[in-house]
């Protein structure tokens, strides 16, 4: 029987498919095989995937009457995930990042002195609803153009009752109106000024009102803790975890990126943390603490390339076993919507093979907010997420880099970005 198809994919040089990875991430050797088809061909119909393989193969499977894409000499990939994201923020800190980048003043320092995560927290309080939907709409609109077709999306910039629950529908809101897909966390981030001398006091309102509020209405899929010295403490990051997963959140972990809190233990004494992010300063005994649970590692490459310059061991942790994903950690201390870009870091500053990065952008990223089985790879069945990439193949991301080399991207069987510009 022929397959009815609205558009087919054709002649691609490299047909990335990543297929045959749904139920378990990719680590090790495995990490390395992308599942490429050469002149590979994509079929779709209906915002899904209903055929893949060769050219001949896939065009020999169709009924008439379908619209073809020629990616003669080009790259297919699966949309990219982005499994790290504070993406709701008001006001920028460029200036905080040069002191940091240039005359060394530490995050910490900066918070000391009313900046940093302070900074960001009044000056998203003082936005509207509208105004912040026409901001981040703008972040979303870049992140889609350079390949991304879906996101975590943290809350984390307000730290006040009311402010989380307005970021948390902020996310909500963005998931009807933009072709990105949202996955919602609540993540508790900055400890505002006013309670810098009772954290813990906030950590009890946070555990007994905010998280069973975010949870009733069905705001947030996912509970993260800034897990950091001079942020949440060991304890506090306990305390809130465990309470989120009672009202039935999946857990994250944000640690280890300023300097070694022990997060990384931490997840593994909880168990069953979803991802665990950062692991800048984690000593490899404490990574090994994970081996044999369901969690996904994801570096960012971004924060020590803009900060610390000292990056995830990124190869001892693959050689380890453990699964990895990227992510761009776009927030208001620094801002880059490119996963090529992170790509890119990630084979020239951490020793990951140019396959490795777009599995850990990829399929594992879609293990590490739990939608493998619907995107992450190119397999009939999964939503039409596919990228076109004006390259020849996967190596070009860390070898022609710093511009973006999208030509298409389709978002569940839609064109939404052609040649570096949206498409309604």
């Amino acid at each position: 029987m022929s397959i009815q198809t609205d558009f087919v994919i054709i002649n691609a040089n490299e047909l990335v498919t990543l297929a045959g990875s749904s139920e378990n991430p990719r680590i090790k050797e495995r990490m390395k095989d992308l599942s490429i088809v050469k002149n590979g061909a994509v079929a779709v119909k209906n915002g899904k995937i209903v055929a893949v393989g060769s050219t001949d193969d896939v065009l020999k499977q169709l009924a008439e009457g379908y619209e073809v894409i020629d990616a003669t000499d080009k790259l297919v990939t699966p949309g990219l995930i982005d499994p790290h994201v504070h993406l709701v923020f008001s006001g920028t800190r460029e200036d905080e990042l040069e002191k940091m980048a240039v005359l060394g003043v530490t995050y910490l320092e900066l918070k000391e002195q009313g900046g940093g995560m302070n900074k960001s927290l009044k000056l998203t309080s003082e936005t509207s609803f509208e105004d912040q939907i026409e901001i981040t709409s703008k972040i979303l609109d870049k992140m889609l153009i350079y390949g991304t077709t879906t996101i975590e999306a943290k809350s984390g910039y307000e730290m006040t009752f009311n402010g989380e629950i307005k970021q948390l529908e902020i996310i909500k809101s963005l998931n009807k109106s933009h072709p990105l897909d949202l996955i919602p966390t609540f993540l508790t981030q900055g400890i505002p000024p006013d309670h810098e001398d009772n954290v813990d006091d906030l950590v009890d309102e946070i555990t007994e009102k905010w998280i069973p509020e975010i949870a009733k209405r069905k705001l947030a899929e996912f509970a993260d803790v800034f897990c950091e010295k001079g942020y949440y403490s060991l304890d506090q990051t306990r305390k809130i975890l465990l309470s989120a997963r009672k009202h039935g959140l999946k857990l994250r972990n944000h640690c280890d990126w300023l300097s070694h809190s022990g997060g990384t233990r931490l997840s593994a004494e909880i168990g069953d943390i979803v991802s665990v992010d950062h692991l800048i300063w984690t000593p490899l005994e404490e990574v090994d603490a994970l081996q044999g649970q369901k969690t996904i590692i994801v570096f960012l490459p971004t924060s020590p390339f803009c900060y610390v310059n000292k990056y995830a061991p990124a190869r001892e942790i693959i050689d380890r076993g453990m699964p990895v994903a990227l992510a761009t950690d776009v927030s208001a201390a620094n801002m880059c919507e490119s996963m090529q870009m992170m790509m890119t870091l990630a084979v020239l500053r951490m020793k990951m093979t140019a396959a490795e990065a777009l599995t850990a952008s990829t399929i594992n990223a879609a293990h590490s907010i739990d939608r493998a089985h619907e995107i992450g790879s190119l397999e009939v069945g999964k939503k039409a997420d596919i990228v076109i990439f004006n390259a020849p193949n996967h190596r070009f991301f860390a070898y022609n880099y710093g511009i973006n080399l999208v030509e298409m991207v389709f978002k569940k069987g839609k064109l939404v970005v052609e040649r570096g510009r949206r498409v309604s």
